[in-house]
């Protein structure tokens, strides 16, 4: 699904030039369960950005489901982010002056859904998350791992291909990130591509492959039995 050959990506800083992708070369398979690790500064984040479609590379190529993704209009990359792709963050994104059963309405609102339909099936995301009944609660009535919870649902109501996490453990307790890399692991059952970008060892330990970055290069790759 994903195919990345020999990128690169600079950031100007000053009369400087930040080298902080190098020469990433990178296939991740159709229904994998892949982590990317590295400590802070180490490209992870541009790494996922770019899988993402939220910045451009510059050298190189980059494959999503077979069509190269280079140079795209706004138009265009919005229009591959929204059929493929389902994004999660950290501090969750949700909106605070919705309710549950909306944030998770919300992707469905941007592709023209009615608003009946799209609350209908916002409620059978949340029960698929174990939150049905949270439905009406705002984001202020919830712990970090429902909220957490929610980010997800509102990730999958679209159907996306791919998930793309980025840190989604970073904010919540030990207990909570093993019950939300749970659902990680039941979403990715449904032969959903996911992709967690993290600096915790036993989180990427939950994960099928790991990818390790380091200054900006892939030290290795190793498949592991979970």
């Amino acid at each position: 699904m994903i195919k990345l050959s020999n990128i690169n990506k600079h950031y100007s800083t000053g009369s400087h030039q930040l080298h902080v992708l190098k020469d990433i070369n990178l296939e991740i398979g159709s229904g994998e369960l892949v982590s990317i690790m590295g400590s802070s500064g180490s490209g992870k984040s541009t790494l996922l950005n770019i899988l993402g479609i939220l910045d451009e590379y510059d050298s190189g190529e980059y494959s999503l489901d077979n069509t190269l993704i280079k140079n795209l209009s706004e138009q265009k990359a919005a229009k591959y982010r929204n059929e493929f792709i389902g994004f999660i963050f950290q501090s969750f994104h949700l909106l605070g002056y919705k309710n549950a059963m909306e944030n998770v309405a919300l992707p469905l609102y941007y592709k023209g859904v009615s608003r009946k339909k799209r609350n209908k099936l916002a409620l059978e995301y949340l029960d698929k998350v174990g939150l049905k009944e949270w439905a009406e609660h705002m984001p202020s009535q919830l712990s970090g791992g429902q909220q957490q919870r929610v980010s997800i649902a509102r990730a999958l109501i679209t159907h996306p291909k791919l998930i793309l996490a980025d840190e989604p453990t970073g904010a919540l307790d030990s207990v909570t990130s093993q019950s939300v890399m749970n659902l990680f692991r039941e979403v990715n059952k449904l032969g959903i591509t996911v992709i967690i970008v993290t600096h915790e060892k036993d989180i990427s330990d939950l994960t099928d492959r790991q990818i390790l970055l380091k200054d900006g290069a892939i030290l290795e790759k190793e498949d592991v039995d979970v």
